[in-house]
């Protein structure tokens, strides 16, 4: 079960050849909020493809923006509404680094593709931290959990990372 917005719709670049999806609320106050995320998806865009979070289902990451423009941190209340949730969902604030930690560290038993995978997140990671200010990570769901990556760029807008993470 997918807890997005009936009303999402999805976009692709036109510099890549795989698409990159961007979920986005259509009630959004301006216009201006697509031309924020595509600042924010120039930079974040190329590290995508074929990039997978890990769990027990690899899931790819989205590109999202959030309506919600408050000064203050986001609450599970906020996103709740944002994803116009029933109150029987669980939704919860996580760490950031908790969801770094999984996907950009370096072990030593790490093999070609996965030493790439692992820097290919740091640089994400790297994006993320200079684009976005006041990064909040919320989980939704118990099983299936939808996570996202959630932070302010200078217009005060939110944009950041979506992605699904499976655990049993």
């Amino acid at each position: 079960m997918t807890n997005e917005d009936p009303k999402s719709s999805n976009s692709t670049t036109d510099s890549e050849s795989a698409p990159i999806t961007a979920v986005h609320n259509e009630d959004q106050q301006n216009s201006n909020s697509t031309p924020e995320l595509n600042q924010f998806a120039e930079k974040a865009a190329p590290l995508l493809p074929d990039l997978l979070y890990p769990s027990e289902s690899d899931e790819p990451l989205e590109l999202t923006t959030c309506y919600l423009k408050q000064a203050e941190p986001l609450t599970v209340s906020h996103i709740k509404d944002w994803q116009m949730l029933p109150p029987s969902v669980y939704v919860e604030e996580i760490p950031e680094a908790d969801f770094w930690e999984p996907v950009t560290t370096q072990q030593e038993w790490y093999e070609e593709a996965e030493k790439i995978r692992a820097a290919k997140f740091q640089q994400l990671k790297y994006v993320v931290e200079q684009a976005l200010t006041v990064r909040q990570v919320f989980r939704v769901g118990e099983t299936e959990m939808d996570v996202y990556l959630l932070g302010r760029q200078e217009s005060g807008d939110r944009a950041g990372l979506k992605t699904k993470v499976v655990q049993t």
